[in-house]
């Protein structure tokens, strides 16, 4: 439905946007900008590679995902007879969709044969192999978040290498058949219901479905009575078959759920989706539209289709929607609507009337020029009568404006009890660097539900890595959050969290509870093991990435004899300057039976609420923001 029909949330496969940091891969469509109506459009993407292209299949029912994305024609003269509006800017061409679903396989597929790979290249598939089969295992036993985390590291390790993966061919082979695996399995889950992110639900014009009994002729009686004083800055309309949807919302149980339910999300993005219609000069009446495509719900997702988010975008098409492996801007609100704004009027302009215009949201502006051109009509209502449209467009238009009527006179609808949620209060922050989500709700105090809800174009619960990204945090939280993250090595926000101590907790109590060990909680937030907390308020939890258990014992080293900081730091490719900073060495002696923190702990601070703790800076050191906060005395 909406700009080319509904389906589901973002695949990994969007990971090869990036293929090692720049190079982009482009899955075209000989009609980019088509809009295609639900029955009509199951979309199969396949082949990641270099070069990628879309095949459209037609297969079986039960094979589910596959089918005939409708073509514009783009020859069509414009049948415009209204008021022009301004013609908006062509829109960016959006990345790359999801693959569609296929069989899971047992395994992943077996590399293509090359060249006998290096050592290097060797030891860097184990590596990936050893991560994604760790996903697998996690996967086979329903553990989805574990397994997501896993095939996420696979990719990673790849793309974070420093190796050039289109020279190669080992790597580059390596790649295209862990994202081919990875990718299978994710279409799998979201095809089962397991995907991570989706939310498969009906769309309110599919609730409705086709009425076919005629509506009460009071209901239309009074429905035609109140659109005499109804405003609205679009020319509201009332005939039989809109009474017979005002009927169904006002008196069946189904019906009258669903728009209560939409109404009541409706209050939390409606100052915002106002403000951008406003913006983008198109009628503000336009907002039910959402209320057909999503019912409001930002991440709605139609398992049929492919499209996705409050108005309801295909994976592809030329909308000025961002989709990479970390974020899908179909489901962020306010982006989408933007969207959606200049989608709407492009297409009032090329038709000249805003229900055909909508009608051609659903269906595809190409295929309405063909009806109007096939009958000789530019209205909506004579192409209906006359069966020219398919019946999921013919009851799209209907839908929206018996929910416009009934919700600009809620009282006479039985609606005014209804109390909307509250609006979106949010602060936003510009990261450039990834951060698991847990973390920041750990930080702000915030369950990590809601931080995801404000953020709901994420695809795998962090930040994306090395580029801008609008983070939303509850209100009042940007300055805390701001303080605190700076406390983490910027390479430890996806795994490392953030514990505010409360009373009773000891360090070995929450090394047990967080599975680290006391001597690595102690050391990251420079404190002895036997350390007291009743001064501490918080303390930075070091966890390991899910594929490495082992990571963090690498970073403690205990001096052997003849160890010098010169020979440590050479051995771990770093620096002396480095090793005296993390472990607050004055001089280049080494204290007897002393480990030392060989990479980057908490950027921890000797000075909190003016008070000194142990294991105070000495001066002329540099010192961070804090990690382990005092309490005030």
């Amino acid at each position: 439905m909406g700009t080319q029909g509904t389906a589901g949330r973002g695949s990994l496969v969007a990971l090869l946007e990036k293929f090692a940091g720049s190079l982009k891969f482009n899955i075209g469509n000989s009609a980019p900008h088509t809009i295609q109506s639900r029955h009509t459009i199951r979309l199969r993407l396949m082949h990641i590679g270099l070069k990628r292209i879309l095949l459209a299949a037609m297969v079986a029912a039960l094979a589910a995902l596959a089918g005939c994305p409708a073509s514009q024609d783009a020859g069509l003269p414009a049948q415009a007879t209204a008021p022009v509006l301004d013609k908006p800017a062509a829109p960016k061409s959006a990345p790359p969709p999801p693959a569609a679903s296929v069989p899971v396989p047992v395994q992943a597929p077996p590399a293509p044969a090359s060249a006998e790979p290096s050592q290097r290249d060797r030891q860097l598939i184990d590596s990936v192999e050893k991560a994604y089969h760790a996903g697998l295992t996690d996967y086979q036993q329903g553990h989805t978040a574990a397994a997501r985390a896993n095939f996420d590291y696979a990719v990673d390790l790849l793309l974070r290498c420093k190796c050039d993966l289109r020279s190669d061919d080992a790597l580059s082979e390596e790649f295209d058949h862990i994202v081919d695996a990875v990718n299978t399995l994710e279409m799998d889950a979201l095809r089962q219901g397991n995907g991570p992110t989706q939310q498969a639900e009906s769309a309110p014009v599919d609730v409705a479905g086709n009425i076919t009994t005629p509506a009460n002729p009071n209901v239309a009686a009074k429905a035609e009575a109140e659109l005499k004083t109804t405003q609205s800055d679009l020319p509201l309309v009332m005939n039989e078959y809109v009474a017979s949807y005002i009927e169904f919302f006002q008196n069946s149980s189904r019906g009258r759920g669903t728009i209560v339910a939409s109404l009541e999300r409706m209050g939390r993005y409606k100052d915002m989706i106002q403000r951008v219609l406003r913006e983008e000069g198109v009628p503000q009446d336009l907002i039910y539209q959402a209320f057909a495509e999503s019912g409001f719900r930002p991440q709605a997702v139609n398992a049929r289709s492919g499209a996705g988010g409050m108005w309801q975008f295909m994976p592809y098409g030329t909308y000025g929607l961002q989709h990479t492996a970390w974020y899908d801007e179909r489901f962020d609100p306010e982006k989408a609507t933007h969207a959606y704004a200049h989608e709407i009027k492009k297409m009032y302009d090329q038709l000249g009337d805003w229900y055909l215009a909508m009608a051609a949201y659903d269906w595809g502006p190409g295929n309405v020029q063909k009806a109007v051109q096939r009958t000789g009509y530019a209205d909506f209502w004579q192409l209906y009568r006359r069966n020219n449209l398919p019946q999921e467009t013919k009851n799209y238009v209907p839908v929206f404006l018996a929910v416009t009527l009934m919700a600009k006179n809620p009282k006479q609808y039985g609606l005014e009890d209804i109390t909307p949620d509250p609006p979106l209060m949010i602060d936003t922050v510009k990261t450039d660097f990834a951060v698991d989500l847990r973390l920041v709700s750990d930080i702000t105090g915030t369950p990590v539900q809601e931080i995801e809800a404000l953020n709901p174009s994420l695809l795998r619960m962090s930040t994306p890595p090395d580029e801008s990204f609008d983070l939303h945090l509850p209100a009042g939280t940007r300055d805390v959050f701001q303080r605190d993250i700076a406390e983490i090595p910027v390479e430890k926000r996806r795994f490392w969290r953030f514990h505010t101590v409360e009373e009773g907790d000891t360090l070995a109590g929450l090394a047990r509870t967080w599975h680290v060990s006391v001597s690595e909680l102690a050391f990251v937030n420079q404190l002895q093991a036997a350390s007291d907390l009743s001064s501490v308020d918080s303390l930075v939890i070091p966890l390991a990435p899910v594929s490495e258990p082992r990571a963090l014992r690498s970073t403690l080293y205990r001096p052997r004899r003849g160890d010098t900081l010169v020979t440590i730091a050479d051995r771990f490719g770093v620096t002396v300057q480095q090793l005296r900073r993390w472990n607050h060495l004055s001089g280049g002696v080494l204290a007897p039976g002393r480990s030392l923190y060989v990479s980057e702990p908490a950027h921890i601070s000797a000075l909190r609420y003016g008070k000194r703790r142990h294991g105070a800076a000495k001066a002329g050191e540099t010192t961070h923001p804090a990690s382990v906060k005092k309490k005030p005395v």
